[in-house]
């Protein structure tokens, strides 16, 4: 096919595993190219294919009902079966596995310079350290009077954990960063931690995160009576950040959170709680408190300045709310 810019091809990948999916897209992305859809053979057949399809990657069996709905797009090109992706906190086996297949990308869209393209090329995130803020009911007040008295400027990526009501998407952000600087929004897709921001995990379908800072999102619905599940998503992000990560447990009813601390423990990861007696809802963070792994309890404001306080230690460099 003819020499193109990146920016201007489309793909459409079929496969049959999540986790497949899921790296061939962030490869692709990464890449500068458009995903147009990410599905599965039985999605493939359900959706009607509107958009102009350039390339098409396919991990399987390439059946006559896939010839025929490739021959009615006209499509550029097709590339078909793939090794399957190492999981992503296997960074070194997941870069090579990467690599292969920007090989044979550059090799049949005549793009050398995707091998080398700085496109491609992860840059080291200017946070050091990760805090995952779970709540529930009452938890907003908190979140908000935490983050008013926490400066964006800290070397800080944070992760909130939130039971909400579906009705709450649009007015979360809203709510907890009002009158301060923190960047806050909902996790609609993959994304990348940053400082300076807020990522929201979503009710209705699983995260996961990585050791380069991604956080994953999978095509499934949280598994239990909690949505999301922080307790899932303490024992992933302490199992990739360990000493890295802050753990802290705002008012909320039940006890979700308090599982899987003892492997916590071992990683090293920081955990605090909210004061149950200044929170709306005690349960959750007394749950924190009750397991005998909780290293700090503390007011909204309180949690803020130990934080401040902790990163400054950490580093060496002193911080202001300014």
């Amino acid at each position: 096919m003819a020499k193109c810019r990146t920016g201007d091809i489309s793909m459409l990948i079929v496969a049959e595993n999540q986790h497949q999916r899921l790296a061939l897209s962030e490869t692709v992305r990464d890449c500068g190219f458009t995903v147009i859809d990410s599905v599965n053979r039985a999605q493939l057949k359900r959706k009607p294919i509107k958009n102009k399809i350039d390339v098409w990657l396919i991990d399987g069996d390439y059946d006559d009902e896939t010839a025929t709905l490739i021959a009615n797009t006209q499509s550029k090109a097709v590339l078909v079966g793939f090794s399957q992706a190492p999981y992503f906190n296997a960074v070194q086996c997941y870069s090579k596995w990467q690599r292969k297949l920007k090989r044979k990308l550059a090799q049949i869209l005549e793009i050398p310079t995707l091998v080398t393209s700085s496109i491609y090329a992860h840059t080291q995130p200017h946070w050091q350290y990760v805090v995952l803020l779970g709540a529930s009911m009452g938890g907003p007040s908190a979140i908000k009077t935490f983050l008013d008295n926490l400066s964006p400027n800290l070397p800080i990526c944070i992760l909130l954990a939130h039971h909400f009501n579906p009705s709450m998407v649009e007015t979360l952000p809203r709510v907890i960063n009002r009158h301060n600087n923190w960047r806050c929004q909902l996790i609609t897709s993959t994304r990348r931690l940053q400082s300076g921001h807020c990522l929201i995990v979503p009710i209705n379908q699983q995260i996961v995160c990585d050791s380069e800072g991604r956080v994953i999102v999978k095509d499934q619905e949280w598994q239990g009576g909690y949505k999301p599940a922080i307790g899932e998503i303490l024992k992933n992000a302490s199992d990739v950040y360990g000493n890295r990560l802050i753990s802290i447990i705002f008012s909320g009813m039940g006890k979700d959170g308090s599982q899987h601390l003892a492997g916590i423990q071992d990683n090293h990861s920081q955990l605090w709680a909210q004061e149950p007696s200044l929170s709306t809802c005690p349960s959750q963070p007394q749950s924190i408190i009750d397991s005998g792994y909780c290293q700090f309890v503390g007011s909204p404001e309180a949690l803020a300045q130990k934080l401040t306080d902790y990163i400054a230690e950490m580093t060496q460099i002193s911080y202001s709310l300014s």
